[in-house]
């Protein structure tokens, strides 16, 4: 059995080129690397829900719980997810429900037969929530779901508007990691992204948050928006060290759909965004940054200033955790299938009012699955353990990809050692882009008879995940 190479091109291979770091491949068109699945008839899809969730399952199996807030008061121009405005009575009205919906889902079998992990309260912008809510929120998080010792509970949000009063009923809620979409300091770059608040406001607000010493405050900064010079994003870089946040996020700009930062640029009102070549120096530039600060690095995207930080969503959600969703716009997948929420508020609402499955797309998920997360699990983490690997149809399947793999390590996107393969800066940048190669590469080792798609966008973040982007 071998890799068919001749099914694979220069997308999945890259080219042979001096610079692997800005030209190896042409553009990076995903925020997320997906495998092979089957979509489920929509009659069918409250059944097997019920099937999957009604049965008790190992507590060693790794889980999350996603939960989407769908609602933000203004719609940043990069963002292709925005779903509603925000108003006090439509997020009164979708509370009630969310927690009606947190009170079904938390009774069932599957839910109390495991421990979960992490969870993440994404969007949107969760922070649109009142003080009140929030502090309820956490709390019927905490007494509803069997939650592991040490399990991160993240609440995304904006500065904007995230008083001390929401700080501590946050905290008293049980929430003990917050991550504030910054995406940049910079006045000129903020507005034209429309962001709320100038440099001045958000660097006091952060570095207030994060000298209280409470719990870990981790921030996202895109790099490639319009008017964000290299010299600026490295401004970013030492804003974010000047705040004394605990850990950042560096996500490369992935604009598409109908985001409206491409209708300003295509009208002339902003410039546009950074080609990917400039991208790749500035992320060559982050990371020799927090190399040069000694600030340890967890994973190709996401740095953290001290233990207290551990990204554990991030590692587990978009790899091979099982995730519950819950709410408007919330994807996830258990039981082998991927499944997302209405992202209309109407439809949602409506569903919960009348008793019927939120559910508005689920897939089954491909028989490669194990593989496809442990790989993506490897590329997000820099290093592709050979002893990490689900082995396919009983053969080590870091061997069968060790074709890909050295052409790969000539064309200066991996070093591949013995049991390792380790991305190179360059590989690093590309990430994405190898994770996708190679799922594709162990596709062409079976019948091409499934589709590819992508479920578990958890309503999801920016990280790439949609809900960063949006925060």
């Amino acid at each position: 059995m071998k890799v068919d190479l001749n099914q694979l091109n220069d997308s999945h291979f890259g080219i042979s080129t001096l610079d692997p770091l800005r030209f190896a491949f042409s553009k990076k068109s995903s925020p997320h690397a997906g495998g092979m699945s089957m979509p489920v008839a929509a009659d069918q899809q409250p059944k097997i829900f019920e099937n999957v969730t009604s049965n008790s399952v190992s507590k060693s199996n790794k889980r999350c719980l996603y939960i989407h807030i769908p609602f933000c008061r203004v719609r940043c121009t990069f963002c292709n997810f925005f779903q509603n405005a925000a108003s006090r009575k439509l997020v009164d009205d979708y509370f009630h429900a969310l927690l009606q919906e947190i009170e079904i889902k938390s009774q069932l079998a599957w839910t109390q037969s495991g421990l979960f992990h992490a969870v993440y309260i994404g969007g949107g912008t969760p922070t649109d929530l009142s003080p009140d809510q929030v502090e309820k929120l956490g709390k019927a998080i905490r007494t509803s779901f069997p939650l592991s010792t040490d399990c991160e509970i993240t609440l995304e949000g904006r500065t904007n508007r995230f008083t001390d009063e929401m700080f501590d009923k946050a905290l008293e809620g049980g929430f003990n990691r917050f991550s504030f979409g910054i995406q940049s300091f910079d006045t000129k770059v903020r507005r034209s992204a429309k962001r709320l608040d100038d440099r001045e406001v958000v660097l006091e607000r952060v570095a207030a948050l994060s000298a209280r010493d409470e719990a870990p405050i981790i921030i996202d900064l895109l790099y490639g928006l319009p008017y964000q010079t290299l010299d600026v994003f490295e401004q970013d870089l030492h804003d974010f060290l000047d705040t004394g946040a605990h850990g950042v996020d560096l996500y490369q700009l992935v604009v598409g759909g109908s985001a409206p930062m491409l209708n300003m640029v295509e009208k002339g009102r902003i410039p546009a965004p950074a080609t990917t070549p400039d991208k790749a120096s500035m992320y060559e530039r982050g990371v020799a940054f927090m190399n040069k600060h000694h600030i340890k690095q967890l994973s190709v995207k996401h740095w953290a200033r001290d233990n207290r930080e551990r990204s554990q969503y991030n590692s587990l959600a978009k790899t091979y955790a099982e995730v519950l969703p819950i709410g408007c716009g919330a994807g996830g997948n258990i039981g082998g299938y991927g499944l997302m929420h209405h992202r209309s508020l109407d439809a949602y609402m409506d569903a919960m009012n009348n008793g019927r499955s939120t559910i508005a797309m689920m897939v089954k998920q491909g028989p490669t699955e194990s593989i496809n997360a442990a790989l993506k699990a490897g590329f997000d983490s820099g290093v592709v353990r050979r002893s990490a690997l689900p082995r396919f149809k009983g053969q080590d399947t870091f061997e069968l990809l060790k074709p890909l793999f050295v052409i790969w390590s000539e064309n200066g996107l991996v070093e591949l050692e013995h049991d390792y393969l380790v991305l190179t800066l360059a590989g690093s940048f590309w990430a994405v882009t190898l994770a996708q190669g190679a799922i594709e590469a162990i596709n062409t080792l079976g019948p091409r008879k499934t589709m590819s798609t992508h479920p578990h966008g958890h309503g999801h973040s920016g990280k790439g995940h949609p809900a960063k982007m949006a925060s």
